[in-house]
């Protein structure tokens, strides 16, 4: 790649593949990093519900599980798990909320606000102390939420290998002293692996359910709050529910740009032949601001969602045979969250940027939420 596209790509990496998406003539575009892209929306939707497409394990396990239906279980687990705790976690928000400053740095305060509200799902109270600081530490410290600088990185790789193995070590006390109840992740995915699973390995995949839960959340709440900011300025509550607002924020900023997997056969596409091992994605954000099947599709507008009309393939969370398990959990818990923050309150922002950072996933640039309360709360 050349430095002016480098440049292109880091100024606003969704802009650069809408350009790239616009210049392809086949339905089907090479990315500039490695793989293909399918642009053209029909092919997309085509390949995302196909069973030749979706053959095999899920890429997002890794070879972490041995089996596609023990990686359904490991996912199921996790999601019934939280579904349960959504009553702990209204409680854990309503004192979180209530407890934010006036003004606060997004999305670092959103990822602290979410955590302090998923803490006792993620580990429970019973855990040994240390072992729940270094969870605290690890979703504040990158591990949980990619760390946008170098260094950053290098000191989350430190305490990311610490809180593995501490964990592990929890995981080999559960065995020994099976309390036959789930009372969190780290029990829900022990008791959804399979047989001989290393102690390791279910740590591994705990540490996995780690970041696959508060990374999107904190992600998306983040993008939520800011784009709902942006686009209403007046002195009055948004006319929106929040349920709108989080749908919304998640077609016009879907956390997941780039859903892809492995070839593991040879494809004909658009024309073009693309050998066995080559990562082919389709991407969200085009299926979300294709001018065909969204009206108005570069606005950021809840108030389509009053309807169902004029609506285009809705994908933030993937679609066909790996859906992701908990999509409508978290959806709730964007809900929950973002109502909680609108509480008899007023939210503007400063600083903000709808042009994302490009990470592993589409991350907003850092803001100041300011939350002015209208009236006095109740508790």
């Amino acid at each position: 790649m050349r430095i002016g596209e480098k440049r292109r790509l880091r100024r606003d990496p969704l802009a650069y593949l809408d350009n790239l998406s616009r210049r392809s003539t086949t339905g089907l575009i090479q990315l500039p990093w490695g793989g293909w892209c399918v642009s053209d929306p029909v092919l997309a939707q085509t390949l995302l519900r196909s069973p030749e497409y979706h053959a095999g394990k899920s890429g997002f396990f890794g070879d972490l599980l041995p089996t596609r239906s023990a990686q359904v279980e490991v996912g199921h687990a996790v999601r019934n798990l939280l579904r349960a705790g959504m009553p702990h976690y209204r409680a854990a928000l309503t004192r979180a909320v209530a407890e934010l400053p006036t003004a606060s740095r997004w999305p670092a305060a959103g990822t602290r606000l979410l955590y302090r509200c998923l803490a006792d799902l993620l580990l429970h109270p019973g855990t040994p102390a240390e072992t729940r600081k270094l969870l605290q530490r690890s979703a504040y410290g990158g591990v949980a939420v990619h760390a946008p600088h170098v260094w950053q990185r290098a000191r989350a790789e430190v305490l990311r290998a610490r809180l593995l193995a501490a964990v592990t070590e929890q995981v080999g006390r559960r065995r020994k002293n099976p309390v036959g109840e789930q009372r969190d992740v780290l029990d829900a995915v022990l008791s959804a692996c399979p047989a001989g699973t290393p102690d390791r390995t279910v740590a591994e995949l705990h540490l996995m359910m780690f970041r696959a839960i508060m990374s999107p959340l904190s992600t998306s709440l983040a993008w939520t709050v800011l784009l709902a900011c942006l686009h209403h300025t007046a002195p009055t509550p948004w006319p929106w529910p929040a349920d709108h607002v989080v749908r919304e924020a998640l077609r016009h900023r879907p956390v997941a740009w780039m859903v892809g997997r492995t070839l593991p056969r040879p494809l004909d596409f658009g024309g073009t032949t693309l050998p066995p091992g080559v990562l082919l994605s389709v991407s969200p954000y085009l299926l979300h601001h294709d001018e065909h099947l969204w009206s108005a599709p570069q606005a950021f507008q809840p108030e389509r969602w009053a309807t169902t009309r004029e609506h285009g393939p809705y994908v933030p969370f993937g679609m066909g045979p790996f859906i992701c398990a908990g999509a409508a959990v978290a959806h709730t818990l964007l809900a929950e969250s973002l109502t909680a923050l609108c509480d008899s309150a007023r939210l503007t922002v400063t600083g903000g940027d709808p042009r994302p950072v490009m990470a592993e996933s589409t991350v907003p640039r850092p803001f100041t939420l300011h939350r002015a309360l209208t009236s006095p709360t109740t508790t």
